[in-house]
C-alpha cells in the first residue's frame, strides 16, 4: 500500500481513538457520578476540562507543528493522550479525573491541531477530497460505535474501561505514525506566540468557569461578574496582541475571508448545539428513562449509524457540491432535529426523540467533512496547521461554553420545574430544596429526607421537571443551529476556496 494511505490509516486511526473517548465518557457519566460521588459541575467539568484544554491548546499545538514538524507533534500528543488515559482510568476522586481529562485534552490538542493538516500535506487534488471523506467518515464511525461500545464497557467492566481501551489504539496509530508519516512543516514559520497562548487560554477559562459555577455562587456575585469581565479584557488583549505580532497563532487576516469565519461559525454552532446536547440527553435517558450506559448507547445508534453512511457520502461530494449547500442543508438538518427532540414532554419513552435523532445523524454527516475540507481549501497547505487548529478550537470552544450554556438552562428549569409540580402538594414546602438539591447532583432521583409516603410524587416531580430541562435545552440548542445554517448560506462561498498542487514543505528529505 501507498505511504499516504498508510499516512491516512494513523490519523484516522488516531482520530477514532479521540472521538470515540468523548462519545463513550457521556453513557459512562452517571456511572461515573455515583462511584466518585460527583456533583452535576463535576459531571461538566470532566467533559469540559476536556474540551477546554483541547480548545485552549489547539492553536499554539498548530503553530508548534508548522514550526517543529507535523508528525512530531502528532506523535507527541498520541504519547501524551495515551498516558493521560491510563491516569483517568486509576482516578478514585472527580478532581483527580478532571485534571486527567485536561492532561488528555492537551494530548488531542496536538493531535486534532495537525490531523488534517498532515493529510493536506499529503494528498492532493481529488484524491484529498477521497481522503477528507475518509477522516469524515472516521468521526461518523466514531459515532456510530463510541455510545453502544462505552455503555458495553461501562456496565460490563466498570467506568474506567472506557478509558482503558485507549491504551491498545494509541499503540497502533503511534506504531503506524513513527513508520509511514512523512514529516512536514511550514518553512516560514519562526517561533511562537507565548502572550498569544495566555490571554487566550486564560479568558476561555474564565468564561467556562464562570458559566458552569455561576448557578452555584450566584450570577451577581463578585468572582462570576469578575470572571465574566476578565474573559473579555483578556479576549480584547489578545487580539491586540495577535493583530501586532509579526508571527501570530491566530492569523486575523483569515477572518477577512468570509468562508472561513462561516465555516468557523457553523464548527462552533453544531458543537454548541446538538453535541452539547449529548451529554443532558445521556442524563435523560439514564436518570428518567432508568436505562444503564450500555442501553442509552443503544438508543444513539440511530443517529450515529446515520451519521456515518451520511458522512462517507458527503466526504464524497465535497469535490463536487458547493460547500455551502453542504454546510448549509446540514446545519438546518440539526436545527430541525433538535426541534423535533424538544417535542419530548413528561411521561413520553424515548421513541419520541427517535425521528430527531435520525435527521440530526443526516445533517452531523453532511457537516463534519465539509467543515474540515473548508478549513484547509482556504489556505495554502504550508499554513494548513494553523488554519486546522483553528477551526478544531472553534468546535471545541463550542463544546465548552455550549456544555456550560446548556447546564445553566438544564439546572435552572429543573430547579423551577420541581417547585412548580410540588405547588399546592404536601411536599411544597420542600420543594425549593429538592430542586436544588437535583439540579446539584444530576439524576437523584429520590432526595434524601423525603417523607416515604410522598417519595413517589416526588419522583413523579423529578422526572416531569428533567424532562422539562431537556426540552428547554433542544430549544436553545435549535436557535444555535439554525444561526449555524444561516451563517454558512450567507457568508461560504465557493469562489474563497483554493486548490494547491505544488508539493508540501518537507524536511528530513
Amino acid at each position: 500500500m501507498d505511504r499516504k494511505w498508510w499516512t491516512l490509516l494513523a490519523v484516522c486511526t488516531a482520530l477514532f481513538m479521540l472521538l470515540v473517548d468523548i462519545t463513550i465518557v457521556n453513557v459512562a457519566l452517571p456511572d461515573i457520578e455515583r462511584d466518585l460521588d460527583a456533583s452535576f459541575s463535576d459531571l461538566q467539568w470532566v467533559v469540559d476540562a476536556y474540551a477546554l484544554s483541547l480548545a485552549a491548546l489547539l492553536l499554539t499545538a498548530g503553530s508548534l507543528a508548522d514550526l517543529f514538524g507535523r508528525k512530531r507533534i502528532f506523535a507527541t500528543g498520541l504519547v501524551l493522550f495515551t498516558v493521560a488515559s491510563c491516569a483517568c482510568a486509576l482516578s478514585n476522586e472527580p478532581l483527580q479525573l478532571i485534571l486527567s481529562r485536561a492532561v488528555q485534552g492537551i494530548g488531542g490538542a496536538m493531535m486534532f491541531a495537525t490531523s488534517l493538516a498532515i493529510v493536506a500535506a499529503t494528498f492532493r487534488g481529488k484524491e484529498r477530497g477521497m481522503a477528507l471523506g475518509f477522516v469524515g467518515a472516521t468521526t461518523g464511525l466514531a459515532v456510530a460505535v463510541g455510545p453502544t461500545v462505552g455503555g458495553a464497557l461501562t456496565s460490563g467492566a466498570g467506568w474506567e474501561w472506557i478509558f482503558l481501551v485507549n491504551l491498545p489504539v494509541g499503540i497502533i496509530a503511534l506504531t503506524l505514525t513513527l513508520w509511514k508519516v512523512e514529516e512536514s512543516r511550514d518553512d516560514r514559520a519562526t517561533r511562537l506566540d507565548p502572550g498569544g497562548l495566555v490571554t487566550f487560554s486564560v479568558a476561555l477559562f474564565a468564561l467556562v468557569l464562570a458559566l458552569i459555577e455561576g448557578p452555584e455562587w450566584g450570577w451577581g456575585s463578585g468572582r462570576v461578574i469578575g470572571l465574566l469581565v476578565a474573559s473579555v479584557l483578556l479576549l480584547a488583549a489578545f487580539v491586540a496582541i495577535e493583530s501586532r505580532s509579526k508571527h501570530p497563532m491566530f492569523d486575523l487576516s483569515l477572518l477577512r475571508n468570509r468562508t472561513f469565519v462561516g465555516a468557523g461559525i457553523v464548527a462552533f454552532a453544531i458543537s454548541a448545539s446538538i453535541f452539547a446536547a449529548f451529554l443532558y440527553l445521556v442524563l435523560w435517558l439514564q436518570g428518567v428513562e432508568g436505562y444503564d450506559a450500555l442501553g442509552a448507547g443503544l438508543r444513539f445508534l440511530p443517529l450515529s449509524g446515520v451519521s456515518f453512511f451520511a458522512a462517507a457520502i458527503s466526504g464524497r461530494l465535497t469535490e463536487s457540491v458547493p460547500k455551502r449547500l453542504l454546510l448549509g442543508i446540514g446545519m438546518l438538518l440539526v436545527a430541525v432535529a433538535m426541534g423535533l427532540m424538544s417535542l419530548v414532554g413528561a411521561g413520553d419513552s424515548w421513541l419520541t426523540l427517535l425521528p430527531g435523532l435520525i435527521v440530526g445523524g443526516i445533517g452531523i454527516g453532511m457537516v463534519n467533512p465539509a467543515i474540515a475540507s473548508t478549513a484547509v481549501g482556504v489556505v495554502d497547505p504550508r499554513r494548513a496547521g494553523m488554519a486546522s487548529g483553528i477551526s478544531s478550537t472553534f468546535r471545541q470552544v463550542g463544546v465548552a461554553t455550549g456544555i456550560a450554556g446548556l447546564g445553566v438552562v438544564f439546572r435552572r428549569q429543573i430547579e423551577d420545574g420541581v417547585v412548580h409540580r410540588l405547588h399546592g402538594t404536601p411536599a411544597a414546602g420542600a420543594s425549593h430544596r429538592i430542586g436544588e438539591a437535583v439540579a446539584s447532583g444530576g439524576q437523584q432521583q429520590s432526595p434524601s429526607g423525603v417523607p416515604a409516603p410522598m417519595q413517589r410524587m416526588v419522583e413523579h416531580a423529578i422526572s416531569g421537571a428533567v424532562t422539562d430541562a431537556l426540552s428547554a435545552v433542544l430549544m436553545v440548542g435549535t436557535v444555535v443551529a439554525l444561526v449555524g445554517a444561516v451563517a454558512a448560506f450567507l457568508l461560504v462561498n465557493e469562489r474563497d476556496m483554493h486548490v494547491f498542487d505544488a508539493p508540501a514543505a518537507r524536511s528530513g528529505e
